[in-house]
């Protein structure tokens, strides 16, 4: 199903607004005490650094708290403007019924993720499905197993039955957070990972718990499996690494792990199986 081979990782820094502020929540919960900067500012400075794409999320929809739609569109204006549409934009946050993927559409985004808060509405996820397709990536939370909608209480099916349900209904891409490591820099969620490369032929994207470069090169070892990419937030923010240094070791270019190393990687399941524990 995927190819043996490791590929670049694609890398998506991410600019998280709140009150037209860039901010950053911590396990799904948006905290009052977080450290704020200039949005468009943010995402220049990822354009700067060598980035291709940037995920941009309005997270008060996210939230139930209003929107910044207007401050969205104004990021993306200035990042397309300034360099030349180069930049692709995936825009996230609380996309999960018409209205909300209406004022995604109308930002004309490279890349829309659909919250998985979108499985509580099956016929409609079906049906926008359809109509835009390789437009929409599936964003999957994950904690302890279940299908969850941070910053909300609701809770879907077990992980492995919800893939499975997206697939049939047409999913073409995915993107996979464990909301107990999302902001909090402790490593990433590889366990969901792993289920959904190993469900899905469609592309991949990890997002959450990512703190040093090593995670990265783990990572990237995955891309052999059908991992795509990785949205970077807090550690991008909190100076643990720059985006440079991020995208070297995504793309293979940093000294570090060898590719043979790399690719006689396992994730810690297959480890455990192989030396019968």
């Amino acid at each position: 199903m995927h190819s043996q081979h490791l590929g670049k990782l694609q890398l998506l820094p991410a600019v998280d607004i709140s009150e037209g502020r860039a901010v950053r929540p911590v396990g799904g919960q948006l905290l009052g005490t977080s450290q704020s900067v200039d949005p468009v500012a943010a995402a220049i400075t990822w354009c700067e650094a060598g980035a291709e794409w940037i995920h941009l999320v309005d997270l008060d929809l996210a939230f139930g708290r209003g929107t910044n739609t207007s401050v969205l569109e104004q990021v993306i204006d200035e990042v397309r403007d300034r360099t030349s549409n180069r930049i692709k934009i995936q825009v996230s946050g609380g996309i999960k019924d018409h209205r909300s993927i209406e004022l995604a559409l109308s930002l004309r985004p490279d890349r829309i993720n659909v919250t998985s808060a979108a499985l509580a509405q099956p016929s409609w996820l079906e049906q926008v499905l359809e109509e835009h397709g390789e437009l929409l990536a599936l964003g999957v939370d994950v904690r302890d197993g279940v299908v969850v909608a941070r910053g909300t209480d609701w809770r879907g099916d077990a992980l492995d039955a919800s893939i499975m349900w997206l697939e049939r209904a047409g999913a073409q891409r995915y993107v996979v957070t464990d909301v107990s490591r999302d902001g909090a820099l402790s490593g990433p969620g590889l366990e969901p990972l792993q289920h959904v490369l190993a469900l899905t032929g469609k592309p991949v994207i990890a997002s959450g718990g990512v703190a040093n470069l090593n995670d990265i090169r783990v990572l990237r070892c995955m891309t052999a499996q059908g991992l795509e990419a990785l949205v970077l937030g807090k550690a991008l923010y909190t100076g643990r690494f720059t985006l440079e240094q991020a995208l070297q070791v995504a793309h293979g270019t940093a000294e570090g792990v060898s590719v043979q190393e790399q690719l006689a990687w396992k994730p810690p399941t297959e480890q455990a199986e192989s030396s019968g524990e």
